[in-house]
């Protein structure tokens, strides 16, 4: 939701590390910068500090986001297996160093700035979702307040990010101003990018090559244990899960008519529509001028040059209650005339000015015939609601009383899963996310041993479950029978590509010594082909030829002779030559150079932007805690050191 709130605020430079972190904290929807005790956090940037709670709180919305992505759990210990809490907290170390560093330099944008801005971003949201008072129109505190508790965050910590993404924007804005790359640059890299290459080159014919025996068992064996890493399956459970949803009994609910009066009753004055009014406004310098722009306005005369008369512009008020009119006075005034009507010069509390009613839209009061879906939706949902939180307390004394989970489900009226194996990652033997398992109750389940039960826990809005494990079934390599058909294929695959490079060295070899292309080509039944003024620009009309062999041919020195795979997947083995480089038609560099100005500016701006974070880091002596964050989010760094230490690695930083 909040990812929305951040479209003003947008740093012009793109940072180009961990693109996927970059994402992330888009998701978050704050840019990280929350202050703590001085030298007590995970990062310490002059006067900054990221304490380990927020820390906390930026990894749990990172882990949530890329959960909902990707349906699979994502625990701490398999965060840092795989970088993700170091990646984090190097993003933030640079980006507490870079706002450190402006805040230093004096730029602080003003509480109105900021106030001004938290408006503008939350008239964005959705109607039902925007912390404004829906009969005044006036900005409420109190829902703004809950609105951002809802994402864990608090006005003073949501403006503190919202003044420091402020401030950085005008800060690189203002040095993206008076940047000009020169045209030299453009000029480089259009030669680059146009340099073009002639390539000979020809495949190895697969014919020719003598297929590799079956492998033996013991063959197969050592081939598995070679990569045991990537053939051993993971730890997976089967889970008994009992669920408790409010939303899955609210088509057995019939609403009470009493409660659905009563509700419409509290309701009803909220429900109603207020008559509203669109007006036009002069504000005059005087009751004199007032008077005059009152006779003009009369006689039919257009607003805007009966106000530039007196130096002055016209404010239009468009469908607004009486309540959301600014001057009590004017509104008096505007809810006293009729379409089309203008008012006699008005002593408002914000000065002198004359009104024209232009729309008049009557109010239209609730009733319950015109609101009763939606009341009675509202009184079903609470009842529903109330009907759960009645199951829980009989599933919780069942439970209490000694019966397990599917007993105490059972005489609760509860529903119980039991699910196939799965992964600490929520998904089945085939890689695919189970149906109606969310990552908080994958990460419940892991977190027991085999046939312990969950307490009963709330995921709100009238939602429950509680977990059993009925079975660990731990990490293991699957038995060689199982697999040694494809194992078979993978492996004679591995050996013929083996057999392909090796041909295809030793006909390269015979090139370089002398012999034409064409000549060993035809010992090995193939052909020469040719590719004629490939350049960078145009390699997108060349990718049938594959990525390895592009790669290849680029990094190549003028008649060299290199091996590659080629075609999209790899399938083929080639024996290639750069016959010629040519250098890019001046007429295009020119050309070129003139309109990628702009892209090039763009690019020299990122540069300095990951240069000024990278300076502003060393400057500032910033330093990060790594084993503070990974404590935070729940992570045993001794038991981490311990397993480091084991297999030969480094100790916890």
């Amino acid at each position: 939701m909040l990812a929305g709130f951040r479209a003003f605020a947008k740093s012009p430079f793109a940072v180009l590390l961990f693109g996927l972190l970059i994402v992330s904290f888009a998701i978050f929807g704050i840019s990280d910068v929350f202050k703590g005790p001085r030298g007590s956090g995970v990062i310490s940037a002059g006067s900054r500090t990221l304490s380990a709670q927020d820390f906390k709180l930026r990894f749990d919305n990172y882990r949530k986001a890329m959960e909902q992505r990707n349906g699979q759990a994502i625990t701490p210990d398999q965060a840092v297996e795989t970088g993700i809490d170091r990646q984090i907290v190097q993003e933030l170390t640079l980006q507490e160093s870079m706002a450190a560093a402006i805040h230093d330099m004096g730029v602080i944008p003003s509480d109105k700035l900021v106030g001004k801005i938290v408006r503008e971003q939350m008239s964005q949201l959705p109607p039902g979702q925007r912390p404004f008072d829906p009969i005044t129109g006036k900005f409420d505190a109190k829902l703004y307040t809950a609105l951002l508790g809802q994402n864990n965050l608090t006005p003073q910590t949501y403006e503190a990010s919202l003044r420091d993404e402020i401030a950085q924007t005008h800060f690189f804005s203002a040095v993206a101003d008076g940047l000009k790359a020169p045209r030299i640059y453009g000029a480089m890299q259009a030669a680059y990018e146009m340099e073009g290459r002639d390539i000979a080159a020809f495949a190895i014919n697969p014919a020719t090559i003598e297929r590799p025996a079956a492998p033996t068992d013991a063959q197969l064996t050592a081939f598995m244990n070679e990569n045991r890493e990537r053939l051993t399956r993971p730890e997976t459970r089967v889970l008994s899960i009992m669920r408790i949803s409010a939303k899955a009994l609210e088509p057995s609910v019939t609403p009470d008519p009493a409660a659905i009066q009563k509700a419409f009753d509290f309701r009803k004055d909220s429900l109603a529509k207020p008559e509203t009014r669109s007006l036009i406004q002069i504000v005059a310098p005087d009751a004199k001028a007032a008077a005059t722009i009152s006779q003009r306005l009369a006689k039919g005369e257009d607003p805007a040059e009966v106000a530039k008369a007196f130096g002055r512009s016209p404010v239009a008020l468009v469908d607004k209650p009486k309540s959301a009119v600014p001057d009590r006075k004017v509104a008096d005034a505007a809810f006293g005339l009729a379409a089309g009507q203008v008012s006699g010069p008005i002593n408002g509390e914000l000065g002198i000015s004359v009104i024209k009613i232009t729309k008049i839209t009557p109010g239209v009061t609730a009733t319950l015939a015109s609101v009763r879906p939606q009341i009675e939706a509202e009184v079903r949902a609470q009842a529903a609601q109330s009907k759960a939180y009645d199951q829980t307390q009989t599933y919780q004394d069942a439970h209490d009383g000694g019966a397990d989970l599917v007993a105490a489900a059972t005489k609760a009226g509860a529903l119980v899963q039991t699910t196939a194996p799965i992964t600490a990652q929520g998904a089945d033997q085939t890689g695919q996310p189970v149906p109606g398992l969310t990552p908080d109750m994958v990460k419940t389940a892991f977190g027991l041993g085999q046939g312990a039960e969950s307490d009963l826990i709330e995921a709100g809005k009238g939602e429950y479950y509680a977990v059993k494990v009925e079975k660990v079934i731990p990490a293991a390599m699957p038995p060689l029978a199982e697999i040694k058909p494809l194992l078979t294929n993978v492996w004679l695959g591995q050996e013929m590509a083996k057999r392909l490079k090796a041909k295809g060295e030793a006909l390269a070899a015979r090139v370089k010594k002398g012999e034409t292309m064409d000549a060993v080509a035809a010992s090995t039944q193939s052909k020469v082909q040719r590719v004629a003024g490939l350049s960078r620009q145009n390699m997108q009309q060349h990718m049938g030829l594959g990525r390895e062999f592009l790669g290849a041919a680029f990094q190549a020195k003028p008649g060299e002779v290199f091996t590659a795979r080629a075609g999209q997947q790899g399938e083929a083995f080639v024996v290639a030559k750069l016959e010629a480089v040519r250098a890019a038609p001046t007429a295009g560099v020119a050309q070129i150079a003139v309109l990628a100005q702009g892209q090039v500016g763009n690019g020299l701006m990122r540069d300095l932007g990951e240069a000024s974070r990278a300076a502003a880091k060393v400057q500032l002596k910033t330093k990060s805690n790594l084993t503070l964050a990974r404590q935070a989010i729940g992570v045993d760094t001794e038991a981490l050191a311990k397993a480091q230490a084991a297999k030969g690695g480094k100790k916890a930083e």
